[in-house]
């Protein structure tokens, strides 16, 4: 489980066909078996060599994701997974990705930018105005919704640490809704 309040920018260095290698500075406390997002996605360390790691990656997780269009080289937003001890700063987060959506509008807002994205019926019928959503890992508080997309408000902080002050439009992104959302959804369905 993950808040997604994202700890480090890393870079992907190597990727094969199942397994891709992360370069991060932050692997103090990481150990095999661990579980760490990268870009939101829940990924197992496999191996830990100096300031890199390395995670196999699944089928299912290159079709749901970005991290299958991803090049060597490319910035990803890292985060290891919660400890008892850890700080809720962002929302609770899964690490499964529930679909992609695609940057549509980027403009400045005083401070901050406002990042408008377009995705999927299946994804946008979970997002609510002033609701949590997860953009490649990262919580951040929905602003605007209507059925074909949303937006969020970006401080200069959230720009500066992490991928989403890279961001240009057509960029792909991962998404994860709130959770609640899909319980709250099956348990109305189930009374019926």
């Amino acid at each position: 489980m993950f808040t997604g309040i994202i700890q480090e920018i890393g870079k992907l260095i190597n990727c094969s066909n199942d397994s891709m290698t992360f370069a991060s500075s932050h692997l103090g406390g990481v150990l095999k078996g661990d579980s760490i997002a990268v870009n939101g996605v829940c990924l197992t360390v496999k191996s830990i060599d100096g300031n890199s790691f390395s995670a196999d990656v699944m089928p299912e997780t290159l079709r749901r994701s970005n991290l299958g269009r991803l090049s060597e080289g490319d910035k990803v937003n890292l985060e290891e997974a919660l400890t008892p001890q850890s700080r809720l700063g962002g929302h609770f987060l899964q690490g499964h990705i529930d679909g992609v959506g695609e940057v549509s509008k980027i403009v400045k807002d005083g401070q901050a930018i406002l990042i408008s994205f377009t995705a999927s019926q299946s994804v946008m019928r979970y997002i609510v105005e002033k609701g949590f959503i997860a953009i490649d890992g990262a919580s951040l508080t929905v602003t605007e919704c209507d059925d074909r997309g949303f937006t969020v408000s970006v401080v200069q902080y959230s720009r500066d640490n992490t991928i989403l002050g890279d961001y240009q439009v057509g960029r792909e992104v991962n998404l994860e809704i709130d959770i609640l959302a899909k319980y709250v959804e099956k348990l109305l369905a189930d009374r019926q």
